[in-house]
Order: structure tokens, then C-alpha cells, then sequence
């Protein structure tokens, strides 16, 4: 199976979810955020197609890192991928969190392969960017319409529970 990525994987990021976490960056995104800080990676067909074994080999190669962050884009728009990924970073022994435009409730109400994705997700940043509501307060996050939240319990619970409430 192949993914296709804005760029290659960046280690040793601090600012994309708690820890020292190596983010994955999806290409594609239909949200189009106005001021969103990757439109390069709006394109569907845009950046690089690299194959899922070699980007688990690159995960296996980790070191000192607590987690992944799927990032770009969308990872929701390539729900099998990132699932595949997910998986394979919880087989390793990190946690991962997800960047996405749709909301929870949107994901609970769309296609079985986005929901299955959901569930292998610890920690889920959601929402579209809104510009005017940006600030630079927000812990890792862009604008205060964003959650950051504990999948896990909110899917125990049926309800959204935050993983931050700041």
C-alpha cells in the first residue's frame, strides 16, 4: 500500500502534540482553510507517494520519541494509510494524535474506514482552522474553535471529553 505525503517525516518535532513526536505529513485536504499554514498540501495528487513499509521502517528507526502526529492535509482524507500507521506506531509503543478539519461528530458520522482510523487515535485536534478566531494562546492548536481531545474516553463515554481544556 502506498501513502502519499507533503514531505517526509519530521523527527523531533515539540510543538505538534505533547512530547518529543515525529509528524507525518498527509497531502490532501478539501477544507481550504482560509490562512491555513500548509495549503501546499490541499492538493490530492500533490507531493510524494512513498510506500507503507518503508515509511513503518523509518518509524521502527525511532528513537527518544513519545508519540506521532498525523498531520498535512488531512490525514482523514487517506483513512486506510493512516490507520495502517496508527497501528504500527501503537505496536511500537507510541501514542499518536491527529490533526483534522471535520469534527468529532463528523468522523462518527462518516464512512466505516474514517471511524475504524478514529479509533486508533489517542488524541484528536479537530476542527477547520477559523482565522478569526486564531491565537497564539491556544496550546496546539491554531484557533479556539479547535478541541483537543481524548478519543478513547469520548468514545467510552459518547460524549467529547477534552484531553485539554485551557
Amino acid at each position: 500500500m502506498k501513502v502519499r505525503l507533503a514531505a517526509n517525516i519530521q523527527p523531533d518535532s515539540i510543538v505538534d502534540g505533547e512530547g518529543i513526536r515525529t509528524v507525518i505529513w498527509f497531502q490532501g485536504c478539501l477544507h481550504h482553510c482560509t490562512g491555513c499554514h500548509n495549503p501546499e498540501t490541499w492538493n490530492l495528487n500533490g507531493g510524494i507517494e512513498v510506500d507503507l513499509d518503508t515509511l513503518k521502517n523509518e518509524l521502527s528507526q525511532l528513537k527518544y520519541q513519545n508519540g506521532i502526529t498525523l498531520s498535512g492535509g488531512d490525514p482523514f482524507y487517506q483513512p486506510l494509510a493512516a490507520l495502517e500507521i496508527a497501528k504500527y506506531a501503537h505496536s511500537l509503543g507510541l501514542n499518536v494524535w491527529c490533526y483534522t478539519g471535520y469534527t468529532f461528530e463528523e468522523i462518527l458520522n462518516e464512512d466505516e474506514n474514517k471511524l475504524e482510523l478514529l479509533k486508533n487515535i489517542d488524541v484528536l485536534i479537530d476542527g477547520r482552522f477559523e482565522i478569526e478566531k486564531k491565537s497564539l494562546a491556544c496550546k496546539f492548536r491554531g484557533s479556539t474553535n479547535q478541541r483537543i481531545i481524548d478519543v478513547t474516553k469520548s468514545l467510552t463515554n459518547n460524549e467529547v471529553i477534552l484531553y485539554y481544556d485551557d
